[in-house]
């Protein structure tokens, strides 16, 4: 029966099926079963939304006997490809799930042939298939009480509305400067901007022996191969009869001449529009200089620091035709005057509806920015028994000082502890009553037993603790926080290679970025070092 009282026999919701789903589909019938049994499990009177955990036949048995449809939002499938249904109270979250029991299958050989997908549909005997649902009924089902998670329990609001500076489509808001589609979610493939012949505007060229008097509509670039290369001529520049012969021997005979009228207003000059776009790109710590040149601007860092990108929305400026952006990698040390990024547009002209969809791609947030590096008061702290106790020389300590003073920072305490949980902890509260506010400690993060850094570093109150980077050499790197000091172990591999984790995710500390599981997980493209016989880190893609 349905959730308004009407019931059905088998054959008549058999022909309900088929006007609704196109042909008697046996996870439309079996669902059926599994939707009234999820609602006989139901209080009465309660309003329910529903969940699918497949987008195959079962959405519409939930839209055949309930008030859930995927059009009023009450009915949600998440497309698992598992076969089972969640009926649950819209406002406290407790529910039913419904799926089809496995081990009540054995007397019924088609409905496990068709759910395991043992056979083709082509060779699955329909008849019997039906007639085997019809019989066993609910008894092959498994309902199970559930409570969904608090994000279930509100309905997803699109809220306010922006018209996409890609497509010109209204979409909601929240999902970014550009719509899902245009930011590559689309199904399809959209071949009408970049497949067309790109559009001009009129513009007044003059033969060069009329040149002179004139001036320049544009920058006129010499390249001298293997010496140089940069504009010769600047836009507005005046043509005289004594540049006449450089301007042939670089192969012009004609010149496009500043008239005084323009293209008009539905075209940006080349230079106006990287100017635009650079106001829009620069954040703090980033600068570049003025005016344009060939319709290019480059960005430089105003201090020593690292580079964050914004890369999604330098992607999606990237989508628009006519424009291009190319920036160095994401978290780049750079020193201060150090090029970063360039930007430009790419023909002479960029029709305005190009410009204006650029300036709104980016939006009110800067694509680059230099964060400078604090000056840490560093604390080392090795741990080993061994080392300790003077049967092995220590090396990690001039090893993490010569890093940490290479970025400015400087060490202000370190001490050496056997392998013992209660000396780590003394020794950390030590470093933070030195004034330490970035402790690393080294060796002691392995597998083995006997190796308990972890542990007191526990026993210290560290949180946040993340132990384990998809990066090699240094796999077993440690990140944590004990108060406001920042912690970092670091595994004995530093001692044998050059460039480890360590390098990697030092600057990120002095920068005061979060890191998060996440993060680390994304070092693991660009995190498998060459072990190159003579390292050029950061010269090299370790880490990129």
């Amino acid at each position: 029966s349905s959730h308004h009282g009407i019931r059905y026999s088998f054959e008549e919701y058999i022909g309900l099926v088929e006007t609704f789903h196109g042909f008697a589909a046996p996870g439309v019938v079996l669902g059926g079963k599994m939707v009234y049994t999820a609602m006989k499990h139901l209080p009465s009177g309660i309003l329910f939304d529903a969940l699918c955990e497949t987008s195959n036949c079962l959405p519409d048995a939930v839209q055949l006997l309930t008030p859930c449809t995927m059009g009023n939002g009450w009915l949600r499938v998440n497309g698992w490809g598992r076969f089972a249904v969640i009926l649950y109270d819209k406002q406290e979250g407790h529910g039913v799930r419904v799926s089809v029991n496995p081990n009540r299958l054995e007397a019924w050989d088609e409905i496990r042939t068709w759910l395991m997908g043992i056979k083709p549909k082509a060779d699955q005997d329909s008849a019997i298939l039906m007639e085997q649902i019809r019989q066993a009924g609910a008894d092959i089902l498994r309902a199970q009480g559930i409570r969904m998670r608090s994000e279930f329990l509100s309905k997803e609001r699109l809220g306010s509305k922006s018209l996409c500076p890609l497509c010109g489509e209204a979409y909601p808001r929240k999902h970014g400067t550009l719509c899902r589609g245009c930011q590559g979610d689309a199904p399809y493939m959209n071949f009408d901007d970049r497949s067309q012949p790109e559009k001009r505007p009129l513009m007044n060229a003059v033969p060069l022996a009329k040149a002179p008097g004139h001036r320049l509509l544009h920058d006129m670039t010499q390249i001298v191969p293997g010496q140089s290369k940069g504009p010769i001529f600047r836009k507005g520049q005046t043509i005289t009869a004594g540049d006449l012969c450089r301007l042939q021997t670089m192969g012009r005979n004609r010149i496009y001449v500043d008239d005084g009228d323009g293209p008009g207003d539905q075209w940006i000059h080349e230079n106006d529009a990287a100017l635009a776009f650079a106001e829009r790109m620069a954040g703090p710590g980033v600068i570049y200089a003025v005016p344009p040149k060939e319709g290019k601007i480059t960005f430089c860092a105003e201090t020593d620091g690292m580079l964050l990108v914004d890369q999604r929305h330098l992607a999606l400026f990237n989508l628009v035709p006519g424009v291009i952006c190319a920036a160095r990698k994401n978290y780049s040390l750079c020193r201060k005057g150090t090029n970063v990024a360039g930007t430009r547009a790419i023909p002479l002209f960029l029709s305005r509806n190009d410009f204006e969809r650029a300036l709104g791609v980016l939006g009110g947030s800067p694509l680059f920015q230099v964060v400078p590096l604090r000056e840490a008061k560093a604390g080392i702290l090795v741990t080993g028994t061994e080392v300790f106790q003077g049967l092995i020389q220590d090396r990690f300590i001039p090893i993490i000082q010569a890093k940490m003073e290479a970025l400015s920072s400087r060490v202000v305490k370190t001490l050496i502890v056997p392998d013992d949980r209660e000396e780590i902890r003394k020794a950390v509260e030590e470093m933070i009553d030195s004034g330490v506010d970035l402790l690393v400690t080294t060796a002691g993060l392995s597998v083995d037993p006997e190796d308990v850094t972890r542990q007191g570093l526990l026993d210290a109150g560290a949180e946040d603790m993340l132990y384990g980077v998809p990066v090699l050499p240094g796999a077993m790197t440690l990140l944590a926080r004990i108060g406001r000091m920042q912690v970092m172990g670091v595994p004995a591999c530093a001692l044998f290679f050059k460039s480890t984790a360590f390098d990697l995710l030092l600057p990120r500390l002095l920068a005061d970025l979060p890191i998060t599981q996440w993060d680390l997980a994304e070092m693991g493209h660009g995190g498998f070092c060459l072990e190159c016989q003579t390292c050029t880190f950061p010269k090299c893609p370790f880490g990129k």
